[in-house]
């Protein structure tokens, strides 16, 4: 298996599949790399090398007690990328890996960077506060903490089998598909994951958005219930120069299970427009 160690001694995991010009894929919560593998999979079939890694404290990275925060997982990627030495890669990110890939770009740059997606993804803000009026209060957020605390592993049972796939407002989804987003979870170091509920939702990326100057694609269900489309897409592609917003209608929010097919047509496209 392939790893980095970053500059604070954590290893991280990754994937390397195919040839070709990078692509970067960076995980939900409380998933790991292996829920990017029919992207994964499809982009590396088409001409692309493509590169899923597990966040710290996720899958098989090292779980590490501290770090657990926003800052930490874009020097962890960028860790990835310097030791691969990346150069034009397009940045994918999916829900809480879409504010991994913002902060990168906020703390880094695009020197490195030709094309960034969001995916169902959490910037810019999803806590609601006085001068972000439009987002989730903070109740929900501690009602998550509070089930983690209570039985982690009903926790992310109840969220296959409800919001996340969208079962709950008929999508159609196998038991595989929820068992291995238990599975995922349960891979993930308990303190890990706890934490990582702080930095997915009370983080601020609208700083981070304000430094994208690279092609941009926004794609967001109309009806995911875990990042609604108004606090997430709609505000991102908002905010985002020039930004390409793909609305799925009726979706939730893992569009990369429900829409595996739609969403590998709309990323390789996005990908062959670079250079053409």
């Amino acid at each position: 298996m392939s790893y980095v160690t970053t500059s604070d001694g954590t290893n991280i995991y990754f994937k390397d599949w195919g040839t070709g010009r990078p692509v970067v894929l960076s995980h939900g919560w409380p998933l790991n790399a292996d829920s990017w593998e029919a992207q994964q999979l499809f982009l590396a079939q088409n001409g692309y090398r493509v590169i899923a890694h597990d966040r710290r404290g996720h899958g098989r990275s090292d779980q590490t007690w501290t770090g657990n925060e926003m800052d930490t997982y874009a020097a962890d990627l960028a860790s990835v990328i310097d030791h691969l030495d990346l150069q034009e890669v397009t940045l994918i990110g999916f829900s809480t890996g879409g504010g991994e890939i913002s902060r990168y770009i906020g703390n880094y740059g695009t020197a490195r960077v030709a094309q960034a997606v969001l995916v169902s993804s959490v910037p810019p803000l999803m806590l609601k506060t006085e001068d972000n009026p439009g987002g989730l209060p903070i109740e929900v957020f501690d009602g998550i903490r509070e089930s983690s605390l209570k039985d982690r592993g009903q926790l992310y049972q109840d969220f296959a089998a409800g919001p996340f796939f969208g079962a709950n407002h008929g999508i159609e989804i196998s038991q595989a598909a929820k068992d291995s987003f238990w599975l995922q979870g349960m891979s993930g170091g308990h303190h890990n994951t706890y934490e990582s509920i702080a930095a997915f939702s009370a983080t601020d990326f609208r700083g981070d958005l304000a430094k994208f100057d690279v092609p941009t694609l926004v794609i967001h269900g109309d009806d995911d219930q875990v990042v609604p489309f108004e606090v997430g897409g709609k505000a991102s592609a908002a905010l985002i120069k020039g930004a390409e917003l793909k609305v799925y209608a009726g979706a939730p929010h893992g569009i990369t299970d429900t829409h595996k097919v739609q969403l590998g047509e709309d990323l390789l496209a996005f990908l062959n427009t670079y250079g053409a």
